[in-house]
């Protein structure tokens, strides 16, 4: 007889709250068919079937109040008489935030608000759900214990599909919205950005918040419901292949990005959360709005902008399902002269608004690296990183002004901003004219200096700018940038594809490979579990490509493959001994000596970024073909003044005597020992720095393609011969190590210099 097998008390655990959300889900479906079930009788039947002390539902009402509706638990004679204003206690906190709120001992929480006549005071716990529909808060659910506890995922996530049926009942009703602003929604208002891709815009404010979700939250059929599901991601993927054909065809530079984006959204991970939700009872949209706003509250908790990106790229593609799906929200098919405000934005829908005609775009929750922000620099689409709040302060309509280049979002401005931004733009455009003609010019100063400026770059597309720009060649291509984007580091021959299309598109101009700059905060999906405390000081760059030289060697073998029968410029990065860069440079030439088929000339250089190596100076000249100095890194390690931390921005200037001297130095060190020299960072982009690194004998300078103009021009006005005096009696009297900046600002301005 085969032995009696006992449950296993772990599994019942699980699968019991499970077995009662799927009977509860039943009877729901059976009451609402019925169409004669009240709020009170809802609540009695979920506290019933999910074995609840408390069950409350609070509704919105006009004046931005919530008021209890019905519950199962408190005092009867509270219903009707116990109101919260939005944002009072725990209740009107989930409502206002549109979060859940999940709390072990909800009385000791400081937004705690007591209401004696509910009679909640014996209870602890409390999970509170806002109940939402398109994006607009009709209420609030809350389940609470005795218990002091953390109510489950699964308890939550049941919870969080009431609260989406719940929606569907009260908008049905006529419940009151809670607004997204206050009384100030028809004052300016200005909100604080980054900019993703810049430019200056002024237009007709377009917010647009994430689908209205389900009509239909719970299936009668769940097969069926997975047959739609599978049906709608066919339709998202057809959708995504006409966008990129008729936008990016073949061989498109930016194709690259939708190529990785279409790996990451495609992802089994969500997808079969999803189908899990079906088998337990919901509708196809319901399934995938209940996954993507379990994403969304994930992602207010991760701290990494490229993980970030990455969970963004999936809500893309669940948008486009839900779309599919027939849960979408309807877009304008003429957005022209709109400026859009959202709070995520993948790079999918980027495209489809750029094809109604978008003028520009701000995201409250984007990074530079992010796919969308590499495709608006692409497409030219004015971007702006925005400060959190922007969409649901916006009214469709508006007037908006979006500043992509000082960093502003302005909703509403008065009459004397738009005026003063009339201004700004029609000086813009013609400042953009007169800079025009210097992009054939060389950058060379009245005194006949000569400069070389050159481009930093991280993609293949951002190419285009050496002919817009007249830019000599890329002085930093930002290997890394690919591999981020992509979320993995391509194999040998990807990578080699990708290096011979950048040398074959600048046609014969210098290229300048830095190898994979990674770490720090840039790091690959799976490699950002550690937490360091100064992650800029810690395991990067080099660093990593010397403990796993295998993803080292494969990339310098690429490297190799990709410039044969070309010029191969590597450069190497976050070098802080000569013997670093020899193991590194051994590295380069032990692949070179296996391929048949090599680069006519190999140049081996390092970026100097660490201090320690200033003072291994003959030693690296002796070892190196060029240097670049890398002033972003340079001055926080030179100050030990981290770069992130806005306290201490603006404090140590690149322009202040030490520094000044410290380049004049290197600058005379490598053209002595005839070893390229050049400056790299943001500020050789900046005119007046530039002009003073021409000043002390810097000859060549890589800047964004956005610099060189501007810099051309003031190299163009400026003499050197009549500049060098000035700097060096600032430089004698500001030796202590103050900035020179504002003095030097002052003469240039006397002179009449486009500073």
């Amino acid at each position: 007889m085969p032995e009696a097998t006992l449950p296993d008390p772990v599994s019942s655990a699980i699968d019991e709250p499970l077995a009662a959300a799927r009977r509860l889900f039943a009877k729901l479906r059976e009451r609402l068919a019925a169409g004669n079930s009240s709020l009170a009788e809802l609540t009695e039947l979920i506290a019933s079937e999910l074995s609840l002390e408390v069950c409350s539902i609070y509704v919105a009402r006009p004046g931005e109040m919530l008021e209890l509706a019905a519950t199962h638990g408190l005092r009867i004679g509270a219903v009707g008489r116990t109101r919260l204003r939005v944002g009072e206690g725990i209740i009107g906190l989930a409502a206002a935030k549109g979060e859940l709120m999940n709390l072990p001992d909800a009385q000791n929480h400081p937004e705690f608000a007591y209401r004696p006549e509910t009679g909640e005071e014996r209870y602890a716990s409390m999970l509170a759900v806002p109940i939402r529909r398109a994006g607009r808060t009709l209420g609030v659910i809350a389940v609470q214990s005795t218990d002091p506890r953390i109510y489950s995922p699964m308890e939550a996530e049941t919870i969080s599909t009431l609260a989406m049926l719940l929606g569907e009942i009260l908008s049905a009703q006529g419940a009151a919205n809670i607004p997204a602003g206050g009384l100030g929604d028809q004052l300016s208002r200005r909100y604080a950005g980054h900019p993703l891709a810049s430019g200056i815009v002024r237009g007709i404010a377009l917010p647009f918040g994430r689908s209205t979700g389900a009509r239909h939250v719970l299936a009668d059929d769940p097969g069926r419901e997975l047959v739609r599901l599978d049906q709608a991601m066919a339709d998202a993927e057809r959708s995504l292949d006409s966008l990129m054909a008729e936008h990016m065809p073949k061989g498109h530079a930016t194709r690259e990005v939708l190529e990785a984006y279409r790996l990451i959204s495609q992802g089994t991970g969500w997808i079969e959360r999803v189908r899990s939700a079906i088998n337990d009872g919901l509708t196809a949209e319901a399934a995938v709005d209940q996954v993507g706003s379990e994403l969304r509250r994930r992602m207010r908790k991760i701290a990494d902008p490229y993980l970030r990106e990455r969970l963004a790229d999936v809500e893309d593609m669940i948008e486009r399902m839900l779309t599919a799906l027939g849960a979408g929200t309807a877009k304008p098919d003429d957005a022209g002269g709109m400026i859009l405000i959202v709070r995520r934005l993948g790079p999918a829908e980027l495209l489809d608004w750029h094809r109604r005609g978008i003028a520009g775009v701000a995201i409250e929750e984007a990074s530079a690296g992010g796919h969308a922000a590499i495709l608006a620099r692409a497409l030219e689409i004015p971007a702006l990183a925005v400060e959190a709040g922007a969409t649901e302060a916006a009214q469709q309509g508006d007037d908006v002004l979006l500043d992509a280049e000082s960093g502003a979002l302005i909703l509403r401005p008065d009459p004397e901003v738009i005026a003063l931004y009339d201004r700004a733009l029609a000086a813009r455009s013609s400042r953009a004219a007169e800079l025009s003609v210097y992009r054939d010019r060389p950058a060379m100063t009245i005194d006949g200096t000569r400069l070389t400026l050159m481009l930093n770059v991280g993609l293949a597309f951002e190419l285009d700018q050496l002919a817009r720009t007249g830019a000599e060649g890329i002085g930093l291509y930002r290997t890394e940038i690919a591999a981020l984007a992509a979320a993995r580091v391509p194999g040998v021959a990807a990578q080699a594809a990708d290096y011979r299309r950048v040398i074959e598109r600048a046609g014969g101009q210098r290229v300048v490979f830095r190898t994979l700059d990674l770490g720090a905060d840039k790091m690959l999906p799976g490699e950002a579990d550690e937490v360091v405390e100064n992650p800029a000081m810690g395991w990067r760059s080099l660093r990593v490509g010397l403990d796993r030289p295998a993803i080292l060697r494969k990339q310098l073998r690429a490297l190799l493959m990709g410039a044969a029968g070309h010029r191969l410029s590597v450069m190497f990065p976050m070098v802080a001994t000569v013997a670093e860069f020899r193991a590194a440079r051994d590295l380069l030439d032990a692949e070179a000596a296996k391929l048949i088929d090599k680069p006519t000339e190999i140049e081996v250089g390092t970026m100097l970024e660490v201090p320690a190596l200033l003072f291994q100076l003959p030693g690296l000249l002796a070892e190196a073909d060029f240097i670049s100095l890398g002033t972003n890194d340079l001055m926080q390690f030179l100050f030990a003044a981290d770069r992130g931390t806005p306290k201490l921005a603006g404090r140590y200037d690149v322009l202040s005597a030490p520094v000044l001297e410290l380049i004049e130095g290197l600058a005379a060190a490598c053209g002595e020992e005839e070893v390229g020299f050049s400056i790299c960072g943001e500020a050789a982009g900046r005119p007046l720095d530039a002009l003073v690194f021409a000043a002390i004998g810097v000859n060549t300078l890589s800047m964004a393609g956005t610099s060189i103009l501007p810099v051309k021009a003031l190299l163009a006005a400026t003499d050197l011969a009549t500049m060098r005096p000035v700097l060096r009696e600032l430089r004698r009297a500001g030796a202590a190590g103050g900035s020179l900046r504002e003095p030097l600002i002052a003469w240039a301005r006397e002179h009449g210099l486009p500073i």
